[in-house]
């Protein structure tokens, strides 16, 4: 699958880009009908831990699925979102295959 990665207020290392790219690519096991994804990292200002913030958007025919998450660590987060996504796309795969029923 395809993803654009975006880094926001800081250098994103190339470590952290294939971790969440290798995690977004085991959703292609559930759906594999997904066009392409962007992939937005954000360094949050508050003064709490918990202040990476990913948010993620996969384009699937008709449709874009989107999921947000913030925690501690960039790959904490990463596996939220991508979490969220993977019960997005197995709910959106029910309606697709209820619609051609």
């Amino acid at each position: 699958m395809k993803l654009q990665m975006h880094s926001i207020h800081f250098d994103a290392d190339q470590k952290l880009i294939d971790f969440v790219q290798k995690k977004a690519d085991k959703l292609d096991t559930f759906y594999d009908r997904i066009i392409d994804g962007e992939v937005f990292m954000r360094l949050d200002k508050n003064e709490n831990n918990e202040n990476k913030l990913i948010e993620i958007k996969l384009n699937v025919p008709g449709k874009q699925l989107f999921a947000k998450s913030q925690a501690d660590s960039f790959e904490a987060a990463a596996d939220d979102a991508i979490e969220g996504l993977r019960r997005q796309i197995k709910k959106f795969k029910e309606k697709v295959v209820l619609a051609r029923q």
